[in-house]
């Protein structure tokens, strides 16, 4: 027998929607799928109203909305909040220097002194961390380590707490070495002084003495990408990465480069730090600021966005700098011998670090001569 046709024709005037609508509701019963047709036309009919128009803009969006507002008055705040930071300062006792800083939570910040040489035959200058439990360092000896953290090294940490929960450490050996190029510049001035990690790419920055930028690809292991000469290769001592702006800042002798390892050195953009001599010591992103800590003890703000240094709102005529305190000192043999006639030494600002508020700045350093003994720290809000 013929088998009878059925036309697929959808109505005049009946909206394509319920069409799909009904031929998905084939198993049902006809009573059921004729008021599901119906609760689905008044359904899309009220889609293309002006009521669920306003509700839509009202409720759907609202995540979104409230995303961009918060950002929005975190880039607000950024930029008003350096001109209301006042400094509470910290005694470290008789540490010398503090290169090295970052939050553990809202009250606990984690320093790294001078005396830092484990895994490495001089000064750690630097360490990253490229995952939950793997780190990299950043040595004086020209040399990279990579370093895991495993649970039993957790574990062994655990057992040694004490009952006050004061944080206990355990000892750990570099998983990897590897030392920075050297073919290309004097193999004796390849001291790594900074790191900074890309979490988007999983690559590695680093700058070392001898002026270059050094890029690696650093997951479980660490595989050189590049390096490249830069523009201001004095004193290259401090690295960031900026991850809403895709650039690394470099401080140097008296600037900050911006630089974007996939572009040419020609297109990398730098701006003086309005303090000769002293040198730039530490450079942070927190939204479009870029913090800048000098050697001769002051903190300047940089707006990215303006392209220019946060004015003193005291003295339109100035940029705003906030200067640190006096910190201790040792007064040594080295400073009788050679330094007692000097009344002050300013700090210089080897480390900072937001909290994750935005609202609180964690300042670290100390006398800039490599020769004097002493230390700073102080917290800014």
């Amino acid at each position: 027998m013929a088998r009878k046709t059925v036309s697929r024709k959808r109505k005049v005037g009946e909206p394509k929607d319920q069409q799909q609508l009904d031929w998905c509701q084939v198993p049902y019963k006809r009573n059921c799928a004729s008021c599901s047709s119906h609760h689905a036309q008044q359904w899309w009919y009220s889609r293309h109203s002006v009521v669920w128009a306003l509700r839509g803009r009202e409720f759907r969006p609202q995540q979104q909305h409230e995303l961009r507002l918060q950002r929005s008055l975190r880039g607000f705040a950024a930029g008003r909040l350096p001109g209301i930071l006042r400094e509470r300062e910290f005694s470290l006792g008789r540490l010398n220097k503090v290169f090295a800083s970052q939050w553990l939570n809202y009250r606990q910040v984690v320093c790294g002194t001078k005396c830092n040489t484990d895994g490495h035959n001089d000064w750690i200058f630097s360490i990253a961390w490229i995952s939950d439990n793997l780190a990299v360092s950043g040595s004086r000896d020209g040399s990279m380590g990579l370093w895991e953290v495993t649970e039993e090294v957790m574990s062994q940490a655990e057992r040694t707490q004490n009952d006050e929960a004061v944080p206990s450490y355990a000892h750990i050996s570099h998983r990897a070495l590897k030392d920075i190029p050297k073919e290309l510049t004097n193999p004796y001035n390849c001291k790594v002084r900074a790191l900074a990690f890309n979490t988007n790419h999983k690559e590695l920055g680093a700058v070392s003495l001898d002026g270059y930028f050094h890029l690696w690809k650093a997951e479980h292991n660490l595989c050189k990408i590049l390096s490249t000469k830069l523009t201001h290769c004095k004193e290259n001592v401090c690295l960031t990465y900026g991850q809403d702006w895709s650039v690394y800042a470099v401080g140097s002798q008296a600037h900050v480069s911006f630089l974007d390892p996939r572009q040419p050195t020609t297109s990398i953009k730098s701006v003086s730090s309005r303090e000769r001599g002293s040198g730039i010591r530490s450079v942070s992103f927190y939204e479009h600021i870029v913090t800048v800590g000098t050697g001769q003890g002051s903190l300047l703000f940089y707006d990215i966005r303006a392209q220019r240094f946060l004015e003193n709102p005291l003295n339109r005529d100035g940029i705003l700098k906030l200067t640190t305190g006096k910190g201790w000192l040792n007064h040594d043999e080295t400073w009788r011998s050679y330094f007692s006639d000097i009344h002050s030494f300013p700090n210089a600002v080897y480390t900072h670090c937001y909290d994750e508020s935005g609202t609180k700045l964690f300042v670290a350093g100390g006398p800039l001569c490599s020769g004097l003994h002493g230390n700073y720290a102080g917290l800014w809000s």
